[in-house]
Order: structure tokens, then C-alpha cells, then sequence
């Protein structure tokens, strides 16, 4: 029977996929060597070739200079979320950092680069903490224009126009109300525009550029629930609609006359392809989650991430008239020998009339079984069918635990109205949401509700912790990765540009802290009782190492089993692949000794 480490990826990807402007090579980050290097592989097939090897730097975003003789990226150390500007040219044996002034947050256009090369688009939050600002670097004369945000806007440049005049960027508020911001590069003073203001608050979020600078794509809820890709035309002028469909439009690109979108159905995308009027379902891409995709400047090819919850994360290329290939090859040795579970979608019924949407992993054996409660992080992200955490739940189900991955009140995917059912809400509805979960599971037929463990990282830490301590089921375990026990200590730890987005999602902690402590775990501390395995980065951004310290005391002074790993050289969630493997490797192993025990 394989063990854990036979169902881990050979390979993890972050979310950042380049291809060259001549489509010979695509760029991502991979940490097949340990750490999330930069790595670029032929589009024909071939080996992949790593890059940069920067000792403790995980790179994060990705883009190609317009000649494709270069990379620009970011990257930072540990996971401390302080990221570094860095050039390298393909012959190149070291990065050069680009960077001016301290560690801070910096964030490269989707498209960075004007059509010379010589501008770059970036921002960062160098000036003030807490404003992010844009920024245009002259890689000639080392030069910057900067451009600062209306107040409570987070900056995020989308890119340089082809014609050079404008640079697009989006303006955030929180996740649900996102502006397009247009500035004027040909006049030296010119002040950013917000060319969606007339259409009121909402998700207005800049894609892509059209080839001919008249205007850019976007993707917005205007027209209901869920997001539609469109088209708005410059000075600007009305806004069109592209493309909509009874789920989210996602991911959004567009090269020469040609539109690629991923459509979000109940989780699984669906690749779109738009020419001339005429749409079409990409006929060769494999049922799965596509991350990122990008289009070919002759818009003959993509490429993109695609996940699957019987094969990893890989990177991917179509041709647009048909064919699909894989370029990187993850399988872990245990998918050669065990038949992978693919999850059925379920909905459970949840108060005031809402049906919450759910992912059930049964195994290939007779049950009754026990079950993982497993709950995603964000909170506004959604559980979806890929290869989740590492091959964690292949292994479980191979072992005869069965898996509920529900997508409750403020998951993505479900319309916006979902979405924000959560604002300034944690702990409530969300957690009413996970108790008509239990109720399910107690009614579904060959699930043993008297073994139940509860499992989340980051928001899903806090909801799984709210759910030991709240919720009064007989709990067999419960694990919590970098999880939230404090809201005040959270929102006031939470990175400067983030105050306004966290005053709306969570709630301000001066204003707010009665109810945030009202609804935090640590509060209830004293009610939790089942075996918890808690893991920390020590050098975590966003939840202080301290919160988790406070909380595995008074626990283990009450006599409560409690495992407690701290990885010095991490921040929030796993960097360092050694780590990544020896934590999960850890939890399978405390999950099934718990779940395969008599019930509690």
C-alpha cells in the first residue's frame, strides 16, 4: 500500500504562467528543486531548464520582455510577502535586482512592458506602507514616474497600452468593488481616471488590451450575479458584453482579432474560444481547474495551468484549432498503481433556504467511513476538483477516509451575493453553514458521523478551530495550518493596504473588536477538546506566530492534546517544498491514527 509521500506531486507550480511574445518558450515558477525557482521549457516539448536558484526567495509573478530575450519577476524571502524586482536575460547565469528602495509589497502588470521594452509597469508600497502606488520604471535611465492612488484604492497595474499612451490598472476596494483606472502616459501630470465610476460600485476588474489601443477588456458583474467578460471601448465609451454565462467568467486573454476565456462551472472550467463573432468550447481540454491561461501574439496557441483531482497541477498547450498536450509531467508514483477518486458534487440544504454546494470524496471500499470536514481558505476562494494539498486527500481516501470539501457562505463561484454573505460576518453565518455540513453527513448513508475531523489553512484554520470549539459534535481531530484564533490581533496584523479591504471584509478592529472577539476561536478555547495538531510560520505576514503560541498554551494547561509545529524559515502557508512535505506527511499521519480509532 503506497504511503503519503507516494501520492505528492514531482512538481508544484505557482500561479504564474508567461509565454514568449515568438510563443518558442513558456516561463513559470516551480519548486521541482526544492524552492519556487524560475523555470522556462520549449512550447514544442523538450527538457524545461531552471533559471534562477535564489536561496530562500520564492518567485512569484512572471513576465517577458516584448523581444523574449528576458524575464522580469518577483520574488520574496521565506514567505514574508516582501517582494524584490529582478531582470535576467535567458544567457544570463545570475538575476540582476532591479529593485529601488526598501523590502516592500510590489506587484508587476499582468502585461508590464510598453511595446520597446524600455517602460515597466509595477507597484508597489514603498512611499507609505499603506498606499500602494503605481509605478513606471525607464530601464535605460533608471528613472520612475509614480502615481498615487484615490484614498482606500489598492493599485494593481493590468498594463501598458500597445500604442504606449495609457497604462490600465485596477482599483480595489475589496473583492466585489473593483474600479478601471486609466492614466495618461504622454502628459507628465496627469492624474488617474476612473473610467467605470459611471456604472456605480461593482466588480469592473481590467484584463487585456486590444491590439489596437482602442479599448481593453474586463471582466464585471453588470448584468447579475456572476461575471461576464466585456469591452470597453476608449475615450471611453459604452461598455459591450462579450461573453456571459450562468457561472463566472474567470480568466480572460485576446491576441489578434481571437478571445480565450475560462468559464467557472460548479468548480470544473470550460475553455471558450471567441473569433470574429463565433464562440466555441475548446473541444480537446480534459475536464479540471484551469489557473491561468495566456494566448499566443498570433493566436494560435495557449497555454495554461490545469489541475484535476486525479492528475496534479501541469502546465498545458492547445492549439486554438484543436489538440492538447501536456509540457510538464507531476505524477506522483502512487497514481500508477491506486484508481484516484474523482468527487461527486453535492448540495446540502443550510438556513434560509440556501443549498450549499459541497465536494464528497468517497472511497473505493465499502464503508461506513470517517470523514475529513475540509474547509478552504480566502474565505472568498472556492473548493474545487484538483489535486488538493499536495495529494493529502488521494491518500486519505486510499486509506479508507472519506473527504467533504463545502463551499459555505463567502465562497467564490456561487454569484456575488454568496460571496458577500460573509462581510463582517466571520464566525456567524459561515459557521452555521458547517453545522448543517455535519447534519449532512450524519444523514448520508456510509459515512461514519461519529468519526469526524475537521481540517482548514489560513480563514479555513479559523473555521475549523471555530468548529472545534463551537460547534458540539463529538470531534475525533481537528488541524489548523496558520490559522486565525484572535479577529483583532488578525485585522490589526493584516499588511498596511489591506485596511480598507479588511474593514469591509472582516471589520475594523477599533470600531469592530467587541463582535471580532466575540467570534474568535480563542475566545472559546476552553470548549475545545478533541486532539489538535496546530502548524505556524514563524515568519507569517498575516497571523502572528503569537496568536497560535497563546492558544496551544492554554490547551495543553488544560490537558488537551495538542501538536504544535513551528517552521522558522516560513511564513503564511509553505515555501520550502522539504517543509510542505514533512507537514503534510505529519497531519495524514495524526488524521488517520484519530479517524481510524474508536469513536470518541
Amino acid at each position: 500500500m503506497p504511503d503519503y509521500l507516494d501520492f505528492v506531486p514531482q512538481q508544484r507550480f505557482q500561479p504564474a504562467l508567461a509565454l514568449a511574445p515568438d510563443a518558442s518558450m513558456v516561463a513559470y515558477s516551480s519548486n521541482a528543486d526544492g524552492h519556487y525557482d524560475l523555470w522556462v521549457a520549449p512550447l514544442t516539448g523538450g527538457d524545461p531548464r531552471k533559471v534562477t536558484a535564489l536561496p530562500g526567495r520564492s518567485v512569484r509573478q512572471i513576465a517577458w520582455s516584448p523581444d523574449s530575450k528576458e524575464l522580469v519577476f518577483t520574488a520574496d524571502h521565506e514567505g514574508d510577502e516582501q517582494y524584490r524586482l529582478y531582470r535576467i536575460g535567458l544567457g544570463d547565469v545570475d538575476a540582476v535586482d532591479i529593485s529601488i528602495g526598501p523590502e516592500c509589497q510590489r506587484v508587476l502588470a499582468a502585461s508590464p512592458f510598453d511595446a520597446t521594452g524600455r517602460y515597466l509597469a509595477y507597484a508597489a508600497n514603498d512611499r507609505d506602507p499603506a498606499v500602494q502606488d503605481l509605478l513606471i520604471r525607464d530601464l535605460l535611465d533608471g528613472g520612475e514616474r509614480r502615481i498615487t492612488p484615490p484614498l482606500d484604492v489598492v493599485f494593481e497595474p493590468s498594463g501598458i497600452s500597445p500604442d504606449g499612451r495609457w497604462l490600465l490598472a485596477a482599483g480595489f476596494r475589496s473583492n466585489t468593488d473593483i474600479s478601471a483606472y486609466l492614466i495618461d502616459l504622454t502628459e507628465p501630470d496627469s492624474e488617474p481616471v476612473c473610467v467605470t465610476a459611471r456604472y456605480g460600485e461593482g466588480v469592473f476588474d481590467p484584463s487585456v488590451w486590444a491590439a489596437d489601443s482602442a479599448g481593453f477588456y474586463l471582466l464585471t458583474d453588470l448584468w447579475g450575479e456572476f461575471t461576464a467578460a466585456a469591452y470597453l471601448p476608449l475615450p471611453p465609451g459604452e461598455m459591450q458584453l462579450v461573453a456571459q454565462h450562468d457561472w463566472d467568467v474567470e480568466l480572460l486573454d485576446a491576441s489578434d482579432g481571437t478571445l480565450a476565456w475560462s468559464v467557472n462551472e460548479a468548480g470544473r472550467s470550460v475553455l471558450y474560444l471567441g473569433h470574429q463573432g463565433t464562440t466555441k468550447i475548446h473541444p480537446d481540454v480534459p475536464p479540471g481547474v484551469i489557473t491561468a491561461v495566456a494566448l499566443s501574439t498570433d493566436a494560435q496557441t495557449a497555454v495554461m495551468l490545469i489541475d484535476s483531482a486525479t492528475r496534479p497541477n501541469e502546465i498545458a498547450a492547445v492549439d486554438v484549432s484543436g489538440g492538447f498536450r501536456y509540457l510538464t509531467d507531476a505524477r506522483p508514483p502512487a497514481l500508477r498503481v491506486v484508481d484516484p477518486v474523482t468527487p461527486q458534487m453535492v448540495t446540502y440544504p443550510a438556513a434560509s433556504g440556501r443549498d450549499v454546494h459541497a465536494l464528497l470524496y468517497r472511497p473505493n471500499v465499502p464503508g461506513p467511513h470517517p470523514v475529513l470536514l475540509s474547509i478552504h481558505g480566502g474565505p472568498e476562494a472556492q473548493e474545487r476538483p484538483g489535486y488538493t494539498r499536495s495529494g493529502l486527500y488521494q491518500y486519505l481516501l486510499s486509506q479508507g477516509v472519506a473527504v467533504l470539501a463545502p463551499n459555505i457562505a463567502g465562497s467564490t463561484g456561487y454569484g456575488s451575493a454568496h460571496q458577500k454573505l460573509i462581510y463582517r460576518d466571520w464566525g456567524g453565518i459561515d459557521l452555521d453553514d458547517l453545522d448543517h455540513a455535519v447534519r449532512y453527513l450524519q444523514a448520508t448513508p456510509d459515512l461514519d458521523a461519529n468519526r469526524i475531523a475537521t481540517m482548514g489553512a489560513s480563514y479555513g484554520g479559523f473555521a475549523a478551530l471555530s468548529c472545534l470549539a463551537r460547534l458540539p459534535y463529538p470531534w475525533a481531530a481537528g488541524v489548523s495550518i496558520c490559522g486565525p484564533t484572535n479577529l483583532v490581533t488578525l485585522a490589526k496584523a493584516s499588511p498596511p493596504t489591506w485596511k480598507a479591504f479588511v474593514a469591509t471584509v472582516l471589520g475594523d478592529p477599533d470600531n469592530d473588536a467587541d463582535q471580532l472577539m466575540q467570534r474568535s476561536p480563542v475566545t472559546y478555547a476552553d470548549a475545545i477538546t478533541a486532539p489538535l495538531f496546530v502548524l505556524q510560520g514563524a515568519r507569517d505576514p498575516r497571523v502572528p506566530r503569537a496568536e497560535s503560541d497563546q492558544l496551544v498554551t492554554r490547551l495543553r494547561n488544560r490537558g488537551v492534546e495538542v501538536r504544535y509545529d513551528v517552521f522558522p524559515d516560513e511564513g503564511h502557508g509553505f515555501a520550502n517544498r522539504d517543509n510542505e512535505l514533512r507537514a503534510y506527511s505529519q497531519i495524514a499521519e495524526f488524521l488517520i491514527d484519530h479517524l481510524q480509532a474508536p469513536a470518541r
